[in-house]
């Protein structure tokens, strides 16, 4: 701010440093009166709470009998819980993946436990296939995984692409381990 002091045409003395501050001060309370009223502007176009909480599902491992796959709805959208059997798991795990469509292992598939351990035994999956959005039958197919019959893609016990016109591997989905034997998709 300027020290100066002038004199106007009437003789009278200005002091341009308390000119400037009064400039800065009402450009702040104006920047911060607009802040305040846009702020609940903004704010209300964020999601609310009930939204927030329909984008996830807890999904308890334990009601899935072994060799069992439970479908639920998230997100409008199928998702597939497999509970492998020891002959699945040995299927999926024994894949060559260099020969797949789309490469990938059973283990990259697969999300950690709390305790930072792969549980081979779930596999959780969008139930959708990749090729047309049809939906996938469970425990069909020429590698006992799931069978697309829209176009004839056949997906292995992993979920990953084997034969067909579908281009990728069925989607998993972003869970996290709540505890040992409850997930949390979405």
């Amino acid at each position: 701010m300027s020290e100066t002091q002038t004199a106007d045409a009437h003789g009278e003395t200005i002091d341009e440093g308390k000119r400037d501050f009064i400039y800065i001060a009402t450009g702040a309370a104006a920047a911060a009166g607009a802040a305040s009223l846009g702020w609940p502007l903004v704010a209300q176009m964020g999601k609310a709470a009930d939204t927030l909480a329909a984008g996830s599902i807890e999904i308890n491992l334990a009601n899935v009998a072994e060799g069992q796959q439970l479908k639920m709805l998230w997100r409008g959208v199928p998702v597939f819980v497999r509970h492998r059997t020891a002959k699945e798991i040995a299927e999926a795990e024994k894949v060559n993946v260099d020969s797949l469509p789309d490469p990938e292992t059973d283990d990259a598939r697969l999300v950690a436990k709390p305790d930072g351990k792969v549980d081979p035994r779930f596999l959780v999956m969008v139930g959708v296939c990749t090729h047309f959005g049809c939906i996938p039958v469970g425990e069909a197919g020429d590698f006992d995984g799931w069978y697309c019959p829209c176009h004839g893609s056949h997906y292995d016990t992993s979920g990953r692409i084997r034969k067909g016109p579908a281009p990728k591997n069925m989607v998993i989905p972003d869970y996290t381990y709540i505890s040992d034997t409850v997930i949390k998709v979405g």
